[in-house]
């Protein structure tokens, strides 16, 4: 699935970006027009609203817990208790996201620094 329409233009609504949807969940640590770079933390039991990660970018682990990601249709498109944990201070990159859930399924908060590259 392509995230972007024929003009190249995002194809979900401003409504659903990470920072409007799921305020308390990512935190604006800074931006201008390269990059932006949100904190992400999920405490253990809970599930972020659906939203989008417009920008691909680079994601830097600081604490691990095991999620189940799904789509908007509810379909589960990542479950790390499959996939597998990864290491605290594992950087890795990732494509834009199109509107998903995250759930923390594991006991500890879920933290990763998020480095969208806008250009």
């Amino acid at each position: 699935m392509t995230n972007t329409g024929p003009d190249n233009k995002w194809l979900w609504p401003e409504i659903l970006d990470a920072l409007i949807a799921a305020p308390e969940y990512h935190f604006l640590l800074m931006e201008n027009e390269h990059v932006r770079v949100l904190d992400t933390r999920i405490p253990p039991g809970h599930t972020v609203p659906l939203h989008t990660h417009r920008w691909p970018g680079t994601l830097y682990i600081l604490s691990w817990s095991e999620f189940i990601r799904r789509d908007a249709e509810g379909k589960i498109t990542r479950d790390s208790r499959v996939s597998g944990p990864l290491p605290v201070s594992t950087a890795l990159w990732s494509e834009p996201l199109p509107p998903h859930t995250l759930e923390n399924t594991g006991a500890a908060e879920l933290r990763i620094i998020v480095f969208e590259l806008k250009n």
